[in-house]
């Protein structure tokens, strides 16, 4: 006999493909054929499921590992799986997509059968079974609104074109992600990404924000980056969220050329790479949160216009800055050929910190040559800059910040770092150092703004 046993299976995924509105059941098999001529054992057949959702019953046996499993020569045999879903519990119990597996033994061979399920009703975009797949959501240049009561879950990728996504306040948008291995390659599923005519509208409210984050909510995963890709504005698209927060994605924003984002009290957390990341594109950002990011707080690339007020970056416990700054792109690997485009960029009352020496980053591709097409400028902001000042780097810099102040280790900024409240210290030097912007009267969760002297920062402290 051989050591690799080759076994053929009717399907490699059970899909329990209904929405369950109430306490119930549903049963599924599979089939495992033996092609030889002779007989093979099958050395454990085992249930991946500490959860206890599925049920197996394995050529009569049911049982959740049975072992020694005999298939004659030429024949096969059948394992049932039946999956019991309460929609009721809470989602850290029966989350929206449940995914466990069957393994099977066999001297040296490894077999998994793949278990997927819906524990809660909600709407599944664009169905329950488009994962690691790419569609369209298109409505001739009109709109299509999400305000159904029930959540939505994004399963695969979704291209939004030709079309306004609208989001109401309060609604609860979970994406899921995982990698998906397709025709078009590898990569990470769960995607939003909007063509040049598709535009996305978020009217969250300070009461009612709207949430996008990943559809894992057991609390292991509440902080948890990377678990979906995120949502890409390609050239040509626009996009206006107010009070929205975006958890748990790889890049939480990616803004192309000539795509237009404008963001009011928004929150980009937790994820594994940039909050923010753009490429020749328009950003407006007023008393927007940005924190616990594996890649740069803000990456700014290939020249665009920026435009943030009021915004608090807190960029630790990474190796990449809070703020970065280029006005080109590489056009071959090695970047020996570049592309320039002219910057625009203005800061006004933001905090850029971290745990680096320097959590700014700036690269002028002209090296000062051409001053306009690297124009940018700090007001009343809180940086740290160390590095950055050397001579053959940027010793002009604060005549570019001005009124800013330069972030020492023993200064308080922020009342419990380690808890994510990012909300102002008692002691915080931000506090009453910032300056008045007319239209700006509130901060990220409604409290007024002082009038003559506001704080940096999203958070206004109350006194």
């Amino acid at each position: 006999m051989e050591s690799d046993i080759p076994l053929r299976f009717s399907v490699d995924t059970l899909r329990f493909d209904t929405v369950f509105t109430e306490l119930g059941s549903a049963t599924r098999f599979v089939k495992i054929y033996n092609d030889l001529n002779q007989a093979v054992l099958l050395d454990e057949v085992s249930l991946d499921d500490a959860s206890g959702f599925f049920r197996l019953n394995v050529d009569g046996t049911s049982d959740n590992t049975v072992q020694d499993v005999r298939i004659e020569a030429q024949d096969s045999i059948y394992i049932f799986a039946e999956v019991t879903i309460d929609p009721d519990m809470p989602l850290s119990i029966s989350p929206f997509i449940i995914e466990r597996g069957i393994d099977i033994k066999a001297n040296n061979s490894q077999h998994r059968i793949y278990l997927e399920s819906w524990g809660q009703n909600a709407n599944y975009i664009p169905s329950k079974n488009s994962a690691s797949t790419v569609n369209i959501l298109t409505c001739n240049l009109g709109s299509r609104t999400w305000d159904d009561p029930k959540p939505y879950v994004i399963y695969g990728a979704l291209l939004i074109d030709s079309c306004e996504l609208i989001i109401p306040q309060g609604q609860q948008v979970y994406v899921h992600g995982g990698v998906a291995i397709t025709d078009l390659g590898i990569y990470n599923d769960g995607l939003l990404v909007f063509l040049q005519n598709g535009s996305l509208t978020i009217n969250g409210t300070v009461d009612n924000p709207v949430t996008i984050k990943t559809d894992r909510l057991e609390e292991p995963f509440d902080e948890v980056s990377g678990q979906w890709s995120g949502i890409l504005m390609t050239a040509g698209s626009s996009a206006r969220l107010s009070h929205t927060i975006i958890e748990n994605s790889i890049v939480g924003l990616s803004v192309d050329s000539t795509a237009e984002l404008r963001l009011d009290a928004c929150t980009i957390a937790h994820t594994s790479g940039s909050a923010i990341s753009a490429s020749n594109g328009t950003i407006y950002a007023d008393n927007s949160l940005f924190y616990d990011n594996g890649g740069f707080g803000l990456s700014l690339n290939f020249g665009g216009n920026y435009n943030f007020n009021y915004c608090t970056v807190s960029n630790y416990n990474n190796q990449d800055q809070a703020l970065f700054l280029n006005n080109f792109r590489c056009e071959n690997s090695e970047c020996s050929e570049v592309l320039a485009n002219p910057l625009r960029a203005t800061f006004t009352n933001c905090i850029f910190v971290g745990n680096d020496r320097d959590e700014i980053a700036l690269v002028d591709i002209t090296a000062g040559d051409e001053p306009d097409f690297f124009d940018y400028n700090l007001e009343n902001c809180m940086v740290v800059v160390d590095e950055l000042l050397d001579p053959d780097a940027f010793p002009n810099f604060f005549d570019r910040c001005i009124d800013c102040k330069n972030v020492t280790g023993s200064d308080s900024i922020f009342l419990d770092l380690d808890a994510f409240d990012l909300s102002l210290d008692t002691m915080s030097i931000a506090i009453d150092m910032g300056r008045s912007i007319s239209g700006i009267n509130t901060d990220i969760i409604g409290n007024p703004r002082a009038i003559d002297q506001p704080d940096m920062g999203c958070y206004e402290f109350q006194k």
